[in-house]
């Protein structure tokens, strides 16, 4: 049965104005019909009424990098640089990881990301069949691939095997109507040249996106400069890596030269605000790859260098970033940053049906109620969610026109024993730790 979906506001997206007293007619996995509610209500008689009270409608959020599991590790290892964090704390803790770890973790972070509004995800993590396994469980969307290095991977060991697994998923998950495979070499210090080529060449081979960790800190930007001459842009413009299937995280360390190399070879790129803060690793050029016309979203990074996966809070960082660098208080506005988290974030994945509101496109949709204090008074719809609303203030949450959260409640999957799981796997990471 159709449901016609009820709101004070509707916001469909930043370019539109919000609809007020709007509502949204969703049958099947789509939005079949846009407007005022009592038109609608009149068109389709027959259509069941979802009525969110005192709301604001709105286009799920786009978490464009992250790595889900790494909730079990939230806490683990906190104000180290990022080379520090990962060679002395993260890597060698995931030599012992283990497939029901990556599951758990994957679905507390799903828990989570839902509470935030957040319908897709972009992970690059290990043992990602386990990531996989949890996203088809849970009903929500996600892009994703397994992390490709030069050293032997707990998840699969050698680099072939990994290549041969990511080439098994591709194969395997093509037609999923939730599940889009992508191929993620970890980054330019943990993969060669030679790595590099064959990961792009999957990529191809297969039309779909490679994801890479990229010019993230200035002691990375020096390592590549003096391993390959070039910097971590430059290298792969020279391996031919540079065009639109590929998305980089981080790109905190660019220069003009490269923004505009980036805007000149339909690069995509994922924000990450508050990790890049955390790990000290600068801010990024957000502004000057916008005007380049660099297609840019937002990301959460890892719950172990962030510590949450709230993209609310991803907003408001972004924003008021940009706008004390600049000393410029209109930069980076509420509207462009809202865009970020839907719109581009879905664009750069190539989900060109997701991220806004109309008919035809999917139904991939969050709510939040306007009875929080905090949420209190109410004047502008894209300033009280980029400024004022937060992760937990997300009431309802659809995918694919089906609710996976409702009235606060996740529908899909026990909340609880993800948590409890995560629990017990924290004091076996703690032991280990101790042990190291």
């Amino acid at each position: 049965m159709a449901k016609l979906l009820k709101a004070r506001v509707v916001i469909t997206s930043p370019n539109n104005p919000p609809l007020s007293g709007g509502a949204v007619l969703v049958e099947g996995e789509r939005i079949e019909a846009l407007g005022a509610f009592e038109e609608l209500k009149q068109r389709f008689p027959e259509a069941e009424i979802v009525d969110f009270g005192e709301s604001i409608l709105f286009p799920g959020f786009v978490n464009l990098h992250t790595h889900a599991s790494m909730t079990i590790f939230r806490g683990l290892a906190d104000d180290l640089p990022l080379m520090t964090w990962l060679e002395n704390y993260i890597f060698p803790v995931e030599q012992h990881l283990r497939r029901e770890w990556v599951y758990w973790g994957a679905k507390l972070a799903i828990a989570e990301m839902l509470r935030s509004g957040i319908t897709t995800f972009v992970d690059m993590y290990l043992f990602e069949p386990e990531v996989i396994r949890a996203v088809e469980e849970t009903g929500v969307r996600a892009a994703l691939g397994e992390g490709l290095f030069d050293f032997p991977s707990p998840g699969y060991g050698p680099l072939e095997k990994g290549l041969a697994l990511t080439r098994e998923l591709l194969e395997s998950y093509a037609t999923h109507p939730r599940l889009k495979i992508i191929v993620c070499p970890h980054a330019t210090y943990t993969c060669s040249p030679e790595t590099l080529k064959k990961a792009a060449a999957l990529a191809e081979e297969f039309g779909t996106l490679l994801h890479i960790h990229l010019s993230e800190t200035r002691d990375e930007v020096a390592l590549i400069k003096a391993r390959y001459g070039e910097t971590p842009p430059f290298h792969l413009e020279k391996l031919g890596l540079l065009n639109e299937r590929l998305l980089v995280a981080h790109a905190v360390q660019l220069t003009d030269e490269e923004i505009e190399l980036f805007a000149r070879r339909g690069v995509r790129v994922a924000h990450c605000p508050e990790s890049n803060l955390k790990l000290g690793s600068g801010v990024a050029p957000v502004v000057a790859l916008l005007e380049a016309g660099v297609l840019v979203g937002l990301g959460t990074d890892g719950p172990a260098s962030n510590n949450d996966l709230d993209l609310f809070g991803e907003m408001r960082t972004a924003a008021f970033l940009q706008k004390g660098l600049s000393f410029d208080p209109t930069r980076l506005p509420a509207e462009k940053v809202f865009e970020m988290a839907t719109t581009f974030g879905a664009r750069a994945l190539g989900f060109e049906e997701l991220g806004f509101i109309a008919p035809g496109a999917r139904a991939d949709l969050a709510v939040v109620s306007l009875a929080a204090p905090h949420l209190t008074p109410f004047y502008d719809p894209f300033s009280l969610l980029v400024y004022s609303a937060r992760g937990g203030d997300v009431t309802d949450v659809m995918v694919g026109g089906e609710f996976v959260l409702r009235g606060g409640k996740i529908l899909t999957f026990d909340e609880e024993e993800a948590r409890r799981q995560v629990i017990e796997i924290a004091r076996e990471v703690r032991a280990l730790t101790k042990k190291g």
